[in-house]
């Protein structure tokens, strides 16, 4: 078995040294199985040292010059090797128990594929981890994978069209939705896994203004997630404000 985790970037070179020793560190799961396992990490039009970053640290780098998320991540998937595809995002730390809750669901064979938990780093406002439990809760209940963790087999994954290039954001949630369609075709699940979240940054919070944040999802929310197709409606993903 060979596992493949693509880790979008753009301008991450504050973050994505940690990001990738924790990658290492909870690889060591697969690795004690007789697995194989790569790291792939898309440059998506950086300006800042994230490939010499993510060179450093042995990864494969692959350049995508379109700034979006789902090229970003399906051009990294493009370059990997693995029969699983683990997405992780440049702002967040995989733990051990995490990479071997995935590694468990595979090896029973009964999923698909699914997503993760998350949680906010420690210092984050109570609101915040508020909204972030009621999307855990959300998540669980329909089954949509937070981007910053989608682990899937490689074939679903290319027969569901990838995360594809129609949004700019919330793109994890419509791949959900057609990874579900075909577990069920497949007599299979799409699942969430809820004992080991995965850690992610609230460096948003710090960044931007509450009113700024509040603008975009509420944009996202009244449009029903149609106004994550035209990029300046997904300005604090793609801004470079780090």
């Amino acid at each position: 078995m060979r596992v493949s985790v693509v880790i979008p970037a753009f301008n991450e070179e504050k973050l994505l040294p940690a990001t990738l020793a924790s990658v290492q560190a909870a690889a060591a799961t697969f690795l004690s199985r007789g697995w194989t396992w790569e790291c792939v990490v898309c440059d998506n039009n950086s300006t800042d040292g994230t490939a010499a970053c993510a060179r450093a640290a042995g990864a494969t780098v692959v350049f995508e010059p379109v700034n979006q998320i789902g090229r970003a991540r399906d051009a990294g998937a493009r370059a990997a090797s693995g029969e699983w595809l683990v997405f992780i995002d440049a702002d967040s730390t995989p733990s051990s128990a995490l990479f071997a809750a995935i590694a468990d669901e595979i090896t029973a064979g009964c999923a698909l594929g699914g997503g993760s938990t998350v949680e906010l780093e420690p210092g984050t406002p109570r609101y915040a981890r508020s909204v972030c439990g009621c999307w855990n809760l959300w998540s669980r209940l329909t089954r949509w994978a937070a981007g910053s963790c989608v682990w899937v087999e490689a074939s679903a994954f290319r027969e569901a069209g990838g995360f594809g290039t129609e949004y700019y954001a919330g793109e994890e949630v419509f791949l959900s939705r057609r990874l579900k369609a075909i577990a069920r075709r497949r007599g299979r699940h799409f699942i969430i896994l809820a004992d080991h979240p995965l850690r992610t940054s609230s460096r948003k919070l710090k960044l931007y203004t509450v009113t700024e944040a509040a603008r975009f999802f509420f944009r996202m929310l009244f449009t029903a997630g149609r106004a994550a197709k035209r990029a300046e409606n997904c300005d604090i993903w793609y801004d470079g404000r780090r």
